[in-house]
């Protein structure tokens, strides 16, 4: 996702979405998603299923290759089947459909830079649990990996009843019209967190939407006889709700204290956002995946009632 001018006015660009499935439940929820953001800034939408051989043979347990190899062509052939369905929904949007076979990450980065991908939007269902929501699964790999930004729709995101969906003429979930009214946006300040600041607020400008600028301090057994902390995360909010003079709404900055994940959660449920926006650190750095401890972002995604877009510093 880039922004088509460096002035701080500046409109967001996204030529290129990739969607990446796994034709369940949440993927299809995720896909409203995706197809809406699409009409919305007129991208091209790049479908994407991986069918992993490794992830087949320790699925089905069979060690016979013949068996095997069947299997494994069987299984693709169903893929395009259904992602031939799911190219039927596309009709006005431009569109390519990928089915592809190997390791996960090694398909998906593959058409991400063949593409040039913006932004990347899956779901994931959370099935290993909420402490190990995103760990060893497709989802981690994007969020740990993906060079561009990530729309992950987590399974508190119903597609049944979100802003996004409506019923067509034969009774299917279809898109709507995107919109985006409140966007949380939380940062530590660090560098990480605040790499997503410029997307936090260019959306905010694009959908006219409230923002709001959050803080969360984790370390607070002294805060009622040593206020200075709350005063300085107030001041340095602020600050940058000061520096915006393009939002047809002033940010609203909000310092919480607790577990960040609780409290991004809750903050975003009171103000009934339409978004999360996090930093995100490259891969290695100290061993930290994002600007919080990693288990942050799973509880987050697991426990959120709208998307949390994730972006790389």
């Amino acid at each position: 996702m880039e922004l088509t001018e460096t002035v701080p006015n500046a409109t967001i660009s996204i030529k290129n979405l990739l969607f990446a499935t796994d034709f369940s439940e949440t993927s299809a929820a995720a896909f409203l998603y995706a197809i809406a953001i699409s009409r919305h800034y007129g991208s091209t939408l790049h479908a994407t299923h991986v069918v992993t051989e490794s992830a087949f043979v320790m699925s089905s347990g069979w060690a016979d290759p013949t068996l095997i190899g069947t299997a494994y062509e069987n299984e693709r052939n169903l893929a395009q089947a259904k992602m031939h369905d799911l190219a039927t929904r596309m009709e006005g949007v431009p569109h390519q459909t990928w089915v592809c076979t190997g390791e996960f990450w090694d398909a998906i980065s593959e058409v991400i830079s063949v593409n040039r991908i913006d932004l990347l939007v899956s779901g994931t269902h959370g099935r290993t649990g909420m402490s190990k929501l995103l760990m060893g699964s497709a989802a981690e790999q994007i969020l740990r990996r993906a060079h561009c930004p990530v729309l992950t729709v987590g399974p508190g995101v119903s597609g049944q009843s979100g802003p996004l969906a409506q019923r067509g003429g034969h009774g299917d979930l279809v898109p709507a019209e995107i919109r985006v009214q409140r966007i949380v946006y939380a940062t530590d300040f660090s560098p990480q967190s605040l790499a997503a600041k410029p997307l936090a607020f260019s959306l905010a400008r694009e959908f006219q939407a409230q923002l709001t600028l959050l803080h969360v301090i984790e370390d607070h057994a002294d805060l009622i006889r040593k206020p200075g902390p709350i005063a300085r995360a107030n001041g340095r909010l602020e600050e940058l709700a000061s520096r915006e003079e393009y939002l047809s709404r002033r940010p609203n900055p909000v310092v919480e204290y607790g577990s960040a994940a609780d409290r991004i959660l809750e903050v975003a449920s009171e103000h009934h956002a339409d978004l999360i926006v996090l930093g995100v650190r490259p891969p290695g750095y100290l061993g930290v995946a994002t600007h919080i401890p990693w288990a942050t972002v799973p509880k987050v995604v697991a426990g959120a009632r709208c998307p949390v877009l994730t972006v790389r510093g």
